[in-house]
């Protein structure tokens, strides 16, 4: 139970790595905010599921890219739960890559909001509230991708380059509120949309060093740690989690 009564905020919750971020960090104790954008039967189901399970969370709708919505959201949190010790922003939406000719403008726009914006949005309206209560967690979810940059996915680098900028600076500047800063970096995870059975996923493990295509919920696992008072002195990192696959490309 490394999460206790702390009140933690999964932006993008309602399916995927959020989800399994959602599930994981509640078994540990928290109450988790499970944010949503436009899956709400998603989000309720999520929030039942954990209380099936003696965990305590509550589905929020907010459009993590818009300022006034994402402050409502934290009011309401902090009213309802009493405060917010942690955020994990993973919240992200719309095409993600394809070649770069075929890009649109509004494509990097959205990338962008996602990757900056949101993170922005989300960790401004908590601060004082962590200030308050002597410190909180920020856990950023980036991407392994971010040390292969291979071609066609300019438009998804685009959202988490900015994110690993932003994670870096603010880790230096929020440290003396006690608010720690840190990157977790999936690969590519089995949740509900990946098979794990079929051909594409037994060859993708059989690339990398642990030979075993990795649940979603180590990436909770990951944010579980950043989250407790294990990591109280860590700030400003970023935690590949693929299997040792960044052992082949350098971190």
């Amino acid at each position: 139970m490394l999460l206790e009564n702390k009140v933690v905020l999964v932006t993008g919750a309602a399916r995927g790595l959020g989800a399994a971020i959602a599930r994981v960090t509640a078994s540990h104790g928290a109450k988790v905010a499970v944010n949503y954008g436009a899956s709400k039967e998603k989000a309720d189901n999520l929030v039942e599921e954990i209380a099936r399970s003696g965990g305590i969370a509550k589905a929020y709708h907010a459009d993590v890219t818009q300022a006034n919505q994402v402050q409502a959201m934290i009011e309401s949190i902090a009213g309802e739960f009493g405060s917010i010790y942690g955020i994990v922003n993973n919240a992200i939406a719309g095409k993600q890559n394809g070649e770069f000719a075929e890009a649109t403008q509004s494509d990097y726009d959205n990338a962008f909001s996602f990757g900056c914006t949101a993170v922005l949005n989300t960790i401004r309206s908590a601060r004082p509230y962590m200030v308050a209560q002597g410190g909180g967690r920020v856990v950023n979810i980036v991407t392994e991708l971010w040390n292969m940059s291979p071609q066609n996915w300019s438009v998804y680098m685009a959202g988490k380059g900015a994110m690993v900028g932003i994670s870096r600076s603010l880790a230096c500047e929020l440290g003396p509120d006690n608010i720690t800063v840190n990157m977790v970096a999936p690969g590519w995870m089995v949740d509900e949309k990946v098979d794990p059975t079929s051909e594409g996923s037994i060859n993708f493990a059989k690339t990398i060093p642990l030979k075993t295509h990795g649940s979603a919920d180590e990436i909770g696992n990951a944010c579980v740690f950043y989250l407790s008072d294990l990591a109280g002195y860590v700030t400003g990192t970023y935690l590949p989690v693929t299997g040792g696959r960044v052992t082949q490309m350098g971190a």
